[in-house]
């Protein structure tokens, strides 16, 4: 029974990974693409959960661990470049 769970969540992950993709790709603002991505990289974390538990492994949760700390890093670097126009602010003395 609870596989049967696992799967039927998994394809909705999948289509909300699909609608996602598509809100990544014709997202008309900067700002809808950062989201978009940020979401993308939710999805991916509950999909290697989700995968985790129906190996019955533990061995994943470095790899969600890696991916939810990378997802954070992206999101704040492209929210610096948003908003500053750089990612790493140079001395600019001369």
């Amino acid at each position: 029974m609870i596989q049967w769970i696992l799967f039927f969540s998994l394809s909705f992950l999948t289509f909300s990974i699909l609608a996602t993709i598509y809100r990544l790709v014709k997202g008309p603002t900067a700002s809808e693409r950062v989201m978009a991505l940020d979401a993308l990289g939710i999805y991916l974390i509950s999909g290697v959960a989700i995968f985790s538990i129906l190996l019955k492994s533990r061995a994943f949760f470095e790899i969600i661990l890696l991916i939810g700390i990378l997802s954070f890093v992206g999101t704040i670097a492209l929210a610096r470049f948003l908003e500053r126009g750089a990612v790493f602010e140079r001395n600019q003395s001369d």
